[in-house]
């Protein structure tokens, strides 16, 4: 359970932001990472950091797509 404050009060924030039945992000966290060599806790990293990039990448072309449709229907 990850814990915030706001306003100086606890707050949940699966409460804020409840994840799916079996989203794997939650799944991904929950593993026990004790069994893991530290070659697979690196490959595990260069994994995780290429998804960033794939994710972040992805964001780019959605905020330029937006972008591109909000001059489109600009009033002049």
């Amino acid at each position: 359970m990850r814990v915030s404050t706001v306003n100086d009060s606890a707050v949940d924030l699966e409460d804020l932001f409840p994840s799916k039945p079996g989203d794997p992000l939650v799944e991904l966290g929950k593993q026990d990472l004790d069994p893991m060599s530290i070659e697979e806790l690196q490959g595990r990293i260069e994994t995780l950091k290429a998804e960033i990039a794939r994710v972040e990448a992805h964001m780019q072309r959605a905020q330029t797509h937006r972008s591109a449709a909000e001059d489109l229907f600009k009033k002049p």
